[in-house]
């Protein structure tokens, strides 16, 4: 299969990456300039997993404008929320017959993508993969070799045999792929992980294995999962796991797999980069007084990271 993967970032090049030492065809299309330049300097991107084996990996990189190429099975997405609809207008211009493909996280995006791409040929899911872009021509990949799992489905919740063609490919490059039939359920389910753990340790700079071992760790997580969830059932959102299942997650993934790991919104923070908060508890927010149910507690997450976020922003340019 061939790939072009929209967004070489942090996730992006994971994904690229390890679809491309599965035997695929990767072309990454990036538009920061400094991450692109590096790349094209040094012949590559240089991957590390678990700060060992630092080694360059070959990847076709180019600018969205120079880049023409219209024969790929997939365009995949893996960009920031806020970062979407500029790139789309970048890059519209090799869109053709392709199927859509995205990991994003948040919400907000499928609405974008669907103004450039038929419903029949978007597939979204979403990844427990750990990654950190550890700056420009380099990329952390975080635990073992097949670690984490990812979810998919396709928006019409039909799959078809191109669907299953990416499973197995997906499958070859270690992703624990499991399709789904539930397309609004399978991407909220992880909406509702993030809605926990990248808020809260974002906003108190800790890992993921420092929050878990909080002694109030469950409680604080019950409440922003079972507001969620309220959110969910008003709006007819039928979830793919449990409440239950949900804190068992939110456990697992921050005291076993990846203890150590500051999530993805602290690493934006922590670069001064706008946070996803907005699309993540700030989603719940809105889609709950769509439905004349106001989410308390997400609400106050969102603006307490908001709050971190101008307070770090004002100590940095003191």
């Amino acid at each position: 299969m061939k790939f072009t993967v929209v967004g070489a970032g942090a996730m992006g090049l994971r994904f690229g990456v390890l679809l491309q030492e599965a035997g695929n065809e990767v072309d990454f299309v990036e538009g920061w300039e400094p991450h692109y330049q590096k790349m094209k300097e040094q012949g590559g991107v240089l991957v590390t997993r678990e700060h060992k084996n630092k080694h360059l990996v070959p990847v076709n990189v180019y600018r969205p404008e120079e880049y023409t190429a219209t024969d790929a099975d997939f365009v995949f997405f893996e960009l920031k929320q806020m970062q979407l609809p500029d790139m789309l207008e970048r890059c519209k211009h090799f869109f053709a017959d392709q199927y859509c493909l995205t990991a994003m996280n948040g919400m907000g995006h499928v609405e974008q993508l669907l103004k450039y791409f038929p419903k029949e040929k978007l597939v979204a899911g979403t990844a427990l993969v750990a990654t950190i872009l550890t700056g420009p021509g380099e990329v952390e990949f975080v635990g073992d070799r097949g670690a984490g799992t990812t979810n998919w489905a396709n928006y019409t919740e039909q799959p078809d045999e191109k669907t299953h063609q990416l499973m197995a490919e997906l499958k070859k490059a270690n992703f624990n792929p499991s399709l789904k039939t539930n397309f609004m359920g399978t991407l909220m389910t992880k909406v509702v992980f993030n809605s926990v753990v990248n808020t809260l340790c974002t906003m108190f700079e800790i890992t993921m294995g420092e929050y878990a071992n909080f002694s109030g760790a469950d409680e604080l997580s019950r409440q922003l999962i079972d507001e969620a969830y309220d959110v969910c059932e008003r709006a007819g959102v039928q979830l793919v796991s449990t409440r239950q299942e949900e804190l068992d997650s939110v456990n697992y993934v921050s005291k076993v797999g990846n203890p150590h790991h500051y999530p993805s919104m602290y690493q934006d923070m922590s670069h001064n980069r706008p946070v996803e908060v907005d699309y993540i508890n700030g989603y719940f927010v809105k889609l709950g007084r769509k439905y004349n149910y106001e989410a308390t507690t997400h609400r106050m997450v969102t603006n307490l990271v908001h709050l971190a976020e101008a307070t770090r922003e004002v100590r940095t340019n003191r």
